[in-house]
């Protein structure tokens, strides 16, 4: 006897479908279909109510295990990210590296090369210094063994008008 516009609360879940079936089965001793068939439909919705909370519990699981995996995934890619990025300041550090090297040889070897030269100017600097003092060691003989020759030329000179005056 119950009205199907009845607001009364039934029990649901696991608890709603024993009460369901009780209510059926003395429904269908006692022959009050009413009964019965409001115990089938108690037990029935008390089913439908625990199959969509096991499917919710179900959905809720599966979003979950999808929040997990995107989860991961962001994680995966920031990690891979991350080690780009990394990779990438490596490179960075590696190309200044290798260039402060670069620059420190070219730099080397152009002071090398400078040393060099200067020390070849300077070698070439005292060639030319020796060069022009033996020159003028070479002039200042020069010099005096032309004046000893001028001074012998004239003694020589001297004794030759000496021997022979008229010449004069």
């Amino acid at each position: 006897m119950s009205d199907p516009e009845d607001t009364e609360r039934t029990a649901g879940g696991v608890l709603g479908q024993v009460v369901g079936r009780a209510k059926s089965a003395v429904g269908g001793l006692v022959g009050n279909e009413d009964l019965k068939r409001e115990g089938n439909l108690q037990h029935a919705q008390s089913e439908a109510e625990v199959l969509a909370e096991r499917e919710a519990d179900a959905a809720e699981q599966r979003e979950q295990e999808a929040t997990v995996e995107e989860q991961r995934a962001e994680a995966a890619a920031e990690r891979d990210r991350l080690q780009a990025e990394l990779e990438a300041e490596e490179r960075q550090e590696n190309i200044e590296r290798d260039e402060a090297r670069a620059e420190a040889s070219i730099a080397a070897e152009a002071n090398q090369k400078k040393a060099a030269t200067e020390t070849r100017e300077e070698m070439q600097q005292r060639a030319a210094d020796a060069a022009e003092q033996a020159a003028m060691q070479q002039r200042a003989a020069d010099a005096a063994e032309a004046a000893r020759l001028e001074k012998e030329a004239k003694k020589a000179e001297t004794m030759a008008d000496a021997i022979d005056p008229e010449e004069k």
